[in-house]
């Protein structure tokens, strides 16, 4: 109980004030001494306009850290639960972020469709076009090689404002964006750019619909659960048809899609689409298409057109969403909000696709595919992203976009700039400041933030601070690509992005030996920034070798160091990443028994060979019973049978899918070591590997050739010459595809050859699919050069 002085020492206080309050002179006296009573649990007035900010944040933080606790189970924590505790500031700014990446096959449109966007975003004054004949080239495109060659090689990113009318008011979204290669050389920068994207825009062309590195786009989509919206572009092209495009989406992607529009004229006659859920036609006007015109007026040739894909759309929307479907079977007809509602709910749980239609080069209809980006693709608090707790032993736990919350980074991608190495970073929780100190995950390493960067293509804008959900780049940490960054505050790891292994080697050296340091540098440099390019010193021939993707993957980067580091190389001829396997089980049973004036070696190892089935990844066991070999000498078993799989015994390549299981041994007191059984183990390998019948294993590529159909003829003659194996073709009404697998020490050359029998109008793509035997001939040779190779170096 509280005395009575104090009483009467609130009512002194509390009186005046609450004359205010209730907006009277006077008060009778036992009147005030109930208010001061009830008084003491509310809030003082004349603090009421401090005290709700206060309590405003207090409850926010607290939700926040509330959800961070719910995160650590990520089954428990709906993505609705952490968008509805978004404080209203944040979630407005979230709402108005959209995270993307433009992917799609060679030559689709990608970074002629990226300069439109920027432009009519006002990022960039002026169009150029891709291969840089005005001297300029596209802005995305801001390497030499890139413009003189015409192909993207490095992901570019930028950021733009884009000014959507919504309810007849000017809405501002802010868009992230990545421009990728199409060149399944350069694959991997497509990995690491759909890694840390919230959505995509899949490009398709008009003509060739969905082509080869179509499906490769789509499978990498698909690892990182990224939704997309489909662009068929190039609609004034001769032979265009957006609706086979669909239907090669529908049934070789396996993904619900249907158009959004419907053109207006086709071909060169293409003048703009109708939009299928306003029943819109859509004009672009202006000198460069800037100004859109709408209209209720659709051309009377579209008209049915147009009604039969509105209601494919809503037809196609019933399969993937529950409330359009008991709309459909009660046969009523959705409204417009009803159906977008509906696309964006089934795109963003990735059961559906909406396509939009136009041509990039012709400067038509891209404004409404950037409409798209905002109406169908999630804002960052939409996505589930998820890390590993290495304090709870990696247990997966939710990422949750709030600025308040302890920060969480991942670096995607490494860069060489004239200010240092620049990594590029995705903030996933939290907010990133200039100054804050950051911790690197992998190596515990603490690293203060001395400057963060927004990226437009090759130019950098300085800010202060970065929050949740955005992209940017900083200078000065030092890190690998797939690091990920804390405050120091959370165990958290992120899982990196996968990166597919190498096909092809080059031996290579520089000219002149003055140029070494330069040569080291630039070797350094591009292993950093590509985790697909590999370098290492072959220790038998001494010779340093290169390993990437492709031919093309390779010949860049011999160029880029000319131009870069001024450093002529000298390669050798390219070598083929063979495997070798056995084929069948054989026990052994070795002793090694040396003895040498002091303490001598001996092990015994016995057990068997065999294949694993599959051609996957080398297995060891040991099922040794009474313990005659003990523990520690069993992992040098092991480490001496993974050290023989590194260099099998027939050309010195590595072994694939060989299985060794050791049951017995021996051992000697004073004589057993654990190196005595590494070398006891690589001696069994080699001699059961010997009559385990071995075999030589050439990796096959998945080859997309596209050609006129005049050469349809040449083409097969060319693959028929090295033994390929056709497995599809996609005839259209100018140019056909050809599918097929071919052994990729057949394919040396085969871009010289093609352009000769195609008058340098066929271009083809290769992509790693499987190891298969090589010919018999084939083995016999390349048993036949090691062997000789062997021969010369114990001659010298």
């Amino acid at each position: 109980m509280q005395s009575h002085g104090t009483l009467v020492a609130q009512l002194r206080y509390l009186r005046p004030r609450l004359r205010t309050v209730a907006g009277a002179k006077s008060l009778p006296s036992n009147r005030c001494q109930c208010i001061s009573l009830a008084a003491q649990n509310r809030p003082r007035p004349q603090h009421f306009p401090l005290d709700r900010r206060w309590q405003g944040r207090r409850a926010q933080s607290g939700a926040a850290a509330t959800v961070l606790e719910q995160a650590a189970e990520p089954e428990n924590l709906a993505q609705e639960t952490i968008i509805d505790n978004l404080a209203p500031q944040e979630a407005a700014r979230l709402s108005r972020v959209r995270n993307i990446g433009i992917a799609a096959h060679i030559d689709s449109g990608k970074t002629t469709a990226t300069e439109r966007v920027l432009y009519y975003t006002g990022r960039i004054k002026s169009i150029h076009e891709v291969r840089g004949k005005d001297a300029v080239g596209a802005k995305m495109d801001s390497m030499d090689l890139e413009r003189e060659k015409g192909i993207t090689i490095q992901s570019a990113a930028t950021f733009c404002d884009w000014l959507k009318t919504e309810n007849g008011k000017e809405e501002k979204y802010h868009i992230n964006l990545i421009d990728t290669p199409g060149h399944i050389d350069f694959t991997i920068e497509v990995e690491r750019a759909l890694r840390v994207l919230d959505g995509a825009v899949m490009i398709l062309c008009a003509v060739s619909g969905v082509q080869s590195q179509t499906i490769t786009v789509d499978r990498q989509m698909r690892r990182y659960n990224v939704p997309r919206i489909s662009f068929v572009n190039k609609m004034d092209r001769m032979g265009a048809n957006p609706f086979k495009a669909i239907d090669q989406i529908n049934h070789k992607l396996k993904i619900h899609a249907a158009a959004m529009q419907v053109p207006i004229g086709m071909e060169d006659e293409f003048k703009g689409v109708v939009d299928l859920i306003r029943m819109k036609a859509i004009y672009n006007e202006g000198l460069k298409g800037e100004s859109i015109r709408e209209t209720d007026e659709i051309p009377k040739d579209v008209q049915q057109l147009a009604a039969e894909r509105r209601k494919k759309l809503i037809e196609t929307l019933a399969d993937v969403d529950d409330e359009i479907a008991e709309l459909f079977l009660e046969e009523k007809t959705p409204a417009a909000e009803q159906i977008k509602a509906a696309v964006r709910r089934a795109t963003i749980s990735l059961k559906f696709t909406p396509v939009f239609m136009g041509s990039a080069l012709a400067d038509t209809s891209v404004q409404p595919m950037l409409d798209g980006v905002c109406d169908y693709l999630p804002n960052p608090s939409e996505v589930e992203n998820l890390a590993l707790d290495r304090r709870r032993e990696e247990a997966p736990v939710k990422l949750v976009s709030y600025n308040s919350l302890p920060f969480v980074g991942l670096a995607f991608k490494l860069e060489e700039s004239n200010f240092g190495q620049l990594t590029y970073i995705r903030v996933y929780q939290g907010s990133l400041r200039k100054g804050l100190n950051v911790y690197n995950a992998r190596t515990n390493k603490k690293v203060k933030v001395p400057r963060i960067v927004r990226m437009h293509s090759n130019e950098m804008e300085e800010v202060s601070e970065i929050g949740a959900g955005e992209i940017c780049a900083v200078f000065g940490i030092d890190c690998a690509s797939g690091d990920t960054f804390t405050d120091g505050t959370l165990g958290y790891t992120m899982t990196s992005m996968f990166v597919p292994e190498p096909v092809i080697s080059l031996s290579i050296k520089p000219k002149d030996n003055k140029d070494l340091q330069n040569f080291s540098k630039a070797m350094s440099r591009f292993q950093r920034e590509d985790p697909t390019f590999r370098v290492h010193v072959d220790l038998e021939s001494n010779e340093t070798i290169i390993s990437g993707m492709g031919e093309l993957h390779l010949d860049i980067y011999v160029e880029r160091m000319r131009r870069e580091y001024r450093v002529a190389c000298e390669t050798g001829q390219p070598q083929v990443a063979y495997r070798e396997t056995l084929t069948q089980r054989v026990p052994f049973d070795h002793t090694l028994k040396k003895q040498t004036g002091g303490a001598g070696d001996f092990a015994r190892v016995m057990g068997w060979m065999e294949p694993t089935g599959a051609l996957e990844a080398n297995q060891f066991s040991e099922e040794v019973k009474g313990g005659n070999i003990s523990e520690k000498y069993l992992l040098a078993c092991d480490k001496g049978f993974q050290a023989s799989c590194e260099k099998g015994p027939l050309i010195g390549h590595r072994v694939l899918g060989a299985k060794m299981v050791v049951n017995d041994g021996a051992t000697h007191m004073t004589d057993s070591s654990e190196m005595a059984f590494k070398t006891a183990t690589q001696q069994a390998f080699r001699k059961a590997f010997a009559m385990a019948k071995p075999q030589i294993l050439e990796p096959l590529m998945k080859t997309t050739i596209t050609a006129p159909n005049e050469f349809q003829g040449n083409i097969v003659g060319l693959l028929n010459k090295r033994n390929a194996v056709i497995s599809e073709t996609d005839i259209g009404p100018e140019d056909f595809t050809l599918y097929a697998d071919c052994s990729l020490n057949s394919m040396f050359g085969f871009s010289t050859q093609l352009r000769a029998a195609t008058q340098g109008k066929g271009e083809f793509s290769m992509e790693f699919s499987h190891y298969n035997p090589a010919p018999m001939q084939l083995q016999k040779e390349l048993i036949a050069k090691h062997e000789k190779y062997l021969a010369d170096k114990n001659k010298k």
